[in-house]
């Protein structure tokens, strides 16, 4: 939670990146992250990530990321992830990128759900597990996100009906952890 003098930094730091003055910005988010606030670690991560005000820097994303991760922060954990599975600023990992995507998707986290279950599909960083997926894949097709529905439909072709039964029985008994 942002105290007055912090909310009155960030807006002026919001106000400059919609309006292009990245380097502005950078200084604004910079301020905050430093002072330890988890979502403004991710923005600053993206920002080094995307090079939008500093120099593009993988391995300066993946520090704000982890440093947000390690508050437990659902957003930092899913980057995280993508940074290992991609092999940006960290030595490609499949495992690794489970780990972080895991930690995000048992919070409820819809596209660390997503990347999940797409691991579990592929067998990167898991054992191929059309059951698994297909859980993950139902948790976040229920937010609404159409592409996991067109995933889910796709993984649903390669499985038993009794598979299909088992994952829609996980994905209904399943809840967030907090």
């Amino acid at each position: 939670m942002l105290d007055d003098a912090d909310k009155a930094v960030f807006d002026s730091a919001a106000a400059a990146y919609r309006r292009g003055d990245f380097e502005e910005a950078v200084n604004g988010f910079r301020v905050l992250a430093e002072k330890g606030h988890a979502s403004l670690q991710v923005i600053f991560g993206t920002m080094y990530e995307d090079g939008k005000g500093v120099p593009q820097d993988y391995a300066e994303a993946v520090k704000w990321y982890r440093t947000a991760a390690m508050q437990g922060y659902a957003a930092a954990q899913n980057n995280l992830g993508i940074m290992y599975r991609k092999g940006l600023g960290v030595p490609q990992d499949y495992a690794e990128a489970v780990k972080w995507y895991r930690k995000a998707a048992v919070q409820g986290y819809g596209n660390a759900q997503n990347n999940l279950g797409f691991m579990y599909e592929k067998g990167k960083g898991v054992p191929q597990d059309y059951v698994q997926a297909l859980m993950w894949l139902n948790l976040v097709a229920a937010q609404g996100i159409e592409n996991a529905r067109k995933v889910r439909d796709k993984v649903t072709k390669k499985m038993t009906p009794a598979q299909i039964a088992e994952a829609q029985r996980l994905a209904r008994e399943w809840r967030p952890k907090k």
